[in-house]
């Protein structure tokens, strides 16, 4: 079973954990267990395991056979080609293939203009009216292509407008675009391209970026500074008869590897072994060549030689149309899809497995000891009424005072309970003050106006290291707040727990490194671009400064709209068992003070209280060996489930 079924299997485990959680918010809904922030929770979580999407990057230089291997290993069952695969040039600019439910099948073209702004294309996707709009015939064959092929379109313009919109200009076309006879120089028409295209495999998930060449992606910062890190896996494609050219080098290191040393998640493909197929030579001497070539790759990407794929795409692709099983070995097609599946899908697996269970566990953890608590007050309130059977007025008038000093003793906790909500509001705000996007956008807007005016490279490099300096220290004083945050909570819990015999497990803890270390990587990566290209200061290249800048506030942006939302789920995660239990403690105390008033009042109301108390108890059980029941499915589905489907796929 290749990458198509192993990924089929993984959206069904996906969606069989969705079932789990989806029935875990009808219990709780049922038995009125549930509040506001459960609801919220659980209803992020069903979200993000609707739109979790597996992102595969396919990056290379021009006529490496991107789209031929995109169309044999995704779209070989579809029976013909879906990306037009032609000598030449055929992806001009960054090309996204997804499904997004309710729209109907289109491509969405971002013009090349659209690059004067320096704004990002993240930017640009929130206005819908800045896009060209394509209709997409799935219906016919001849109409798709004919749509798709737009993606592919040029047009000449004079070498002043190609540099402004950031292309690299070269008289003899090594280091850029060359000039032909008339002084003018072909650009792509458009800057990005998004094909919405109702197949399975993107239905359930699956994002395809295809890539142009070097002299688009470096001109195009959000590819080198977002797409393709974030990723899951990137194919760099290589062509077997050319080996590694300078200009595949050049892609490599500076769009691709960059500053990372993980291999994990990226894969070098020799292509087009098939033109090793000449009739003359033996197999083995076939296969002698294609080992060479692989080990070669290999020293020279200073990749594990495992990560190195020789195939055959167009003839992958020709014998899964043909149904021709030799010719698919032949290929080698299966040997890359198998290695995609044996890194990619597992890896996914765990990050959605650690995920969901981390937040199930806590919204479970929380519903059980809200019962527990209350069949510990039941049997408190049936222990202490049994025990007043036959007993005198004097015994239950003792009985009453008892539980009206544990009330007030209570009442008095609450005072500290009050006082903490009001530190806890003052550091919440102040947690905020750092994390607030005013304060980021206004950072943003000064960091814009000093390179506006820089007339010098150190101008622009300085103006960039204290737009990050002051992201770092915001972080750093925010880490700050919540560890004071952190540390007020467990003395909190401590206490009521020790003073009140509440159940309450310590609060979560909450980090902000993995936003530091994106902040970190995106530096790394302004930094090493900025030094590569900007050695020198020109009107063209510092144009090309200020979108990457504006990439990376994009991105910056994007980050503190997360840490905002995870803060926000995390403080209301942190107090709410508190709040829960307070509430729940001060209930059981009203209902014990109410009976044993009744009892006073009525003696012949204890036997009927001991029996409403008894059923309270049984129902308290059912309920809660329903909740372990429901926590045990959503574990196996997440586990059992995860390996069946691995299995199957192997």
């Amino acid at each position: 079973m290749g990458l198509v079924q192993h990924f089929s299997a993984y959206s069904s485990w996906r969606q069989a954990v969705s079932e789990n959680l989806l029935s875990l918010h009808n219990w709780l809904t049922e038995n009125e267990l549930g509040d506001a922030q459960s609801e919220l929770r659980l209803q992020q979580l069903l979200e993000r395991l609707r739109e979790d999407k597996l992102i595969i990057a396919f990056v290379a230089e021009f006529s490496r056979g991107k789209s031929e291997l995109i169309n044999a290993i995704f779209f070989g069952d579809y029976g013909n080609r879906i990306l037009p695969s032609s000598a030449g040039r055929t992806t001009m600019c960054p090309t996204e293939l997804l499904f997004e439910a309710g729209k109907p099948p289109t491509i969405e073209l971002l013009p090349i203009e659209s690059r004067s702004t320096n704004a990002s294309v993240a930017e640009f996707k929130r206005f819908p009216e800045e896009w060209r709009i394509v209709a997409l015939d799935t219906a016919s064959s001849e109409a798709m292509h004919a749509a798709l092929a737009r993606v592919g379109e040029q047009k000449r313009v004079t070498q002043e407008l190609a540099a402004k919109l950031g292309f690299s200009i070269d008289a003899e076309g090594k280091e850029g675009l060359k000039p032909d006879a008339e002084g003018l120089v072909e650009i792509p028409c458009w800057r990005h391209a998004v094909i919405n295209f109702p197949h399975p495999l993107l239905e359930q998930g699956l994002v395809i970026l295809d890539t142009p060449g070097l002299n688009a992606i470096g001109a195009e910062p959000e590819l080198t500074l977002s797409q393709l890190p974030n990723a899951h896996a990137i194919l760099f494609i290589l062509a077997a008869d050319t080996g590694v050219t300078q200009s595949d080098l050049a892609v490599w290191r500076d769009h691709v590897n960059g500053a990372r040393t993980r291999q994990k998640g990226r894969i070098a493909v020799l292509n087009k072994i098939d033109g090793l197929w000449d009739g003359i030579r033996s197999d083995a001497e076939i296969e002698q060549e294609i080992s060479r070539q692989a080990r070669s790759t290999a020293e020279i990407l200073e990749l594990d030689a495992a990560h190195i794929f020789p195939v055959s795409a167009q003839k992958g692709l020709l014998a899964k149309i043909n149904r021709d099983a030799e010719l698919l070995s032949k290929s080698r097609l299966l040997a890359l899809e198998q290695a995609l599946t044996a890194e990619l899908i597992p890896a996914k697996q765990d990050i959605v497995c650690d995920n969901t269970e981390s937040e199930a566990a806590d919204l479970i953890t929380r519903t059980r000891s809200l019962l527990e608590t209350r069949r510990r007050g039941v049997i408190e309130q049936l222990s202490e009424l049994s025990d007043l059977r036959g007993k005198n007025q004097s015994v239950i008038e003792y009985m009453m005072r008892k539980v009206k000093a544990e009330k007030d003793e209570f009442e008095k906790g609450l005072q500290r309970y009050y006082a903490v909500r009001s530190v806890f509001s003052q550091l919440t705000n102040n947690l905020y003050s750092h994390l607030g996007m005013d304060a980021l956008r206004d950072e943003t807007r000064r960091t814009r106006e000093t390179m506006l005016e820089a007339a010098f490279t150190k101008n622009l490099r300085d103006a960039m290291k204290s737009f990050f300096r002051h992201v770092h220290s915001n972080l750093e004083k925010s880490s700050g707040e919540i560890a004071e945050i952190t540390k007020m909570m467990e003395a909190m819990y401590e206490r009521f727990s020790t003073e009140h015999g509440m159940k309450l497990a310590a609060p979560a803890p909450f980090s902000l490194l993995r936003y530091e270390k994106e902040i970190n990587r995106l530096e790394k990566g302004f930094n090493a671009h900025f030094n590569t290209l900007l050695n020198m200061v020109t009107h063209a290249k510092r144009g090309l400064t200020q979108r990457f800048f504006e990439t990376v506030a994009t991105q910056v942006r994007r980050a503190f709209e997360l840490i905002n939302r995870d803060v926000d789920h995390w403080l209301r995660a942190v107090m709410a068992p508190l709040e829960t239990q307070v509430r729940e403690y001060q209930l059981q105390l009203k209902r014990r003070l109410e009976s044993v008033k009744r009892i006073h009042q009525a003696t012949d109301t204890l036997e009927d209280r001991v029996r409403e108390l008894a059923q309270m108890q049984a129902t308290l059980e059912v309920q809660l060996a329903e909740l372990n029941g429901i926590a045990t499915a959503l574990r196996d589905t997440l586990h059992t489930e995860a390996k069946v489907a691995a299995a199957a796929a192997a």
